[in-house]
């Protein structure tokens, strides 16, 4: 799971929007989230769009199945980290979350969605579990 720029400081920005859950403890839900499906789960938060592609590609190269990202603040203007994105599918498959869902109603675009299998946003802290099994179907639909 990668976190994009803002998402260390959840609980702390916006809690009116985006919940009084923290980072720590959405760390420790989808920790819980992917012991009870059996999965390991790497989380890695940054600030910087460059840092993110990095870990991408390394994901890649380490033969990770999938990706679940909120890209937060990269996906208004994160060109670079959605070619990357559309560079390593369909063998790396990416599947967006957002908390709320801004990105469609705050007339907001999201440039990095346009590389993803599948978006799941508006649920809330809800969103990160919905995009798990999203995308664990979706890695199980692969292999069947």
């Amino acid at each position: 799971m990668l976190q994009g720029a803002n998402m260390s400081y959840l609980g702390q920005r916006e809690p009116e929007r985006y919940g009084t859950t923290t980072a720590a403890e959405l760390d420790a839900m989808m920790a819980t989230a992917a012991a009870e499906r059996h999965v390991d789960l790497e989380i890695f938060y940054t600030h910087l769009e460059g840092l993110a592609i990095d870990r991408i590609y390394r994901a890649l190269d380490e033969g990770m199945d999938g990706l679940l990202m909120n890209p937060a603040g990269f996906q208004y203007a994160g060109h670079a980290l959605r070619d990357c994105l559309l560079g390593v599918r369909p063998r790396l498959p990416y599947v967006e979350v957002h908390i709320t869902h801004r990105c469609i109603t705050g007339g907001l675009h999201t440039v990095t969605a346009e590389a993803c299998a599948g978006l799941v946003l508006g649920f809330g802290i809800d969103s990160y579990v919905m995009g798990l099994d999203g995308l664990l179907r979706l890695l199980t639909r692969r292999r069947d």
